[in-house]
């Protein structure tokens, strides 16, 4: 069987995935028992030089072209913008075409309508590579997980941050020298607001977060901190307790009976004894906790050509094996149920923090007795001497609850020569 693809966008991950397509074509056929062809592709820009594949179809900058033609069954979006994609996508699905998507944003924001739409129309949707790139985690989650209960999905899904929190720690860089690097790399975009204040891994976190739990989150569900404001000597400090820094975005089950969820991006202390602690540069890695099979983690590329491009290919023969079989329109996760977004009392870690004081007598001992009103105690404790007659505490704190922390913030804010310098949640 002969099926025809219609490619959205031949940057990066386009090229990738016709290059895989004309290299593997063979095993592919053999695997699927179809021919997958690239019928046509749409893009932007009709002068830019494309190369690494050998261009045997038109390339043109008319949507219709192939929403409109009848030898493409499987159009494959990866333009990377969201409104002019979700309109392909939904004048795709409404033409009985088979959709292929890389665009984490538009699933994260309108996944469920372009599924119900799929649905209707009989056909898939498919978007592995919306999440991690290279890393089948989404397939995974909707296939060997189905009959255990996860209490956990956490990771390292953004490989810009990743990347820069690497060159902070191992080569000593500062914030802003680690981030010019990355761009200079080709890993940060000019405005990278994204990747560092943690957008970019909260939209992959509400894909992950359907997928384990069944639930439908939308961004304003989820607690987002990004590395902006991470110094060095908090990597140091951390370093020195035997912890590294990493951004994380952790999905998971809290509460006495587990009946509710809890849903952060943020940086976070993961112990150096922890796989996520070797995951670095832009490599990207996610954790899943289930309550039969323990603790499982998938590690690979999160980004670039061909590791985002064979995730893509993935989707691709899954759409042809349906097709084969005539079984499509299934959704790509039918899972579905209500849990309650955890209360700030339910929402306990161990805690980093990070307190400026005047370096005055009784200073210390003021700010102890703020942490022994809010019922928070120690592991640990180490005090230097800071900038302009000031000394920086840091603190390891016992198991303590987001609503003690806000007591914490608010008796600091009021109180004269103190300040919260910085706080974080200790990875367990």
């Amino acid at each position: 069987m002969d099926i025809g693809i219609g490619l959205f966008g031949l940057g990066t991950v386009g090229s990738g995935v016709v290059k895989i397509l004309q290299e593997n074509m063979d095993q592919i056929t053999k695997r699927t028992g179809s021919r997958l062809t690239v019928k046509h592709a749409v893009v932007h820009n009709l002068n830019k030089p494309r190369h690494g594949f050998t261009q045997d179809f038109p390339i043109t900058d008319n949507a219709s072209d192939i929403l409109e033609n009848d030898d493409i069954q499987i159009v494959v979006e990866v333009m990377g913008t969201l409104d002019q994609a979700y309109d392909i996508i939904k004048r795709a699905l409404n033409a009985k075409k088979h959709v292929v998507t890389a665009n984490k944003d538009l699933i994260a924001s309108h996944g469920q309508e372009l599924v119900a739409i799929a649905e209707a129309n009989g056909v898939d949707l498919f978007f592995e590579a919306a999440v991690a790139g290279g890393i089948p985690i989404l397939r995974t989650l909707a296939s060997s997980f189905t009959a255990d209960e996860i209490s956990r999905v956490a990771g390292i899904i953004n490989g810009t941050s990743n990347f820069i929190l690497t060159q902070m720690a191992i080569n000593n860089l500062s914030y802003a020298e680690a981030l010019k690097l990355a761009q200079d790399k080709g890993f940060a975009e000019s405005d990278p607001t994204n990747d560092v204040e943690g957008f970019d891994a909260a939209f992959k976190l509400i894909i992950l977060s359907n997928f384990a739990f069944g639930i439908q989150p939308v961004l304003g569900d989820l607690t987002i901190n990004g590395i902006a404001n991470l110094t060095d000597t908090d990597i140091a400090d951390a370093n020195s307790f035997g912890y590294a820094v990493k951004l994380l975005g952790v999905a998971q089950r809290v509460g006495d009976t587990k009946e509710a969820i809890s849903i952060e991006v943020a940086p976070h202390l993961v112990p150096f004894t922890h796989p996520l602690a070797t995951v670095n540069n832009e490599n990207n890695a996610v954790l899943v906790n289930g309550e039969s099979v323990g603790e499982v983690m998938l590690y690979g590329p999160g980004a670039g050509e061909m590791p985002t491009a064979n995730s893509v290919l993935s989707d691709l023969t899954n759409v042809a094996t349906d097709l084969a079989l005539n079984t499509p329109g299934r959704p790509f996760n039918s899972f579905n149920q209500d849990l309650n977004l955890a209360k700030p009392s339910q929402r306990v870690a161990r805690r980093f923090i990070v307190v400026e004081v005047d370096d005055t007598p009784g200073a210390m001992y003021s700010v102890t007795g703020m942490f022994a009103a809010a019922k928070i105690s120690f592991t640990d404790l180490k005090q230097t001497p800071a900038a302009n007659g000031t000394a920086r505490l840091v603190a390891l704190t016992h198991p303590a609850s987001d609503a003690q922390l806000n007591v914490i913030r608010t008796t600091i804010r009021n109180a004269d020569g103190i300040n919260l310098a910085a706080e974080y949640k200790i990875f367990s």
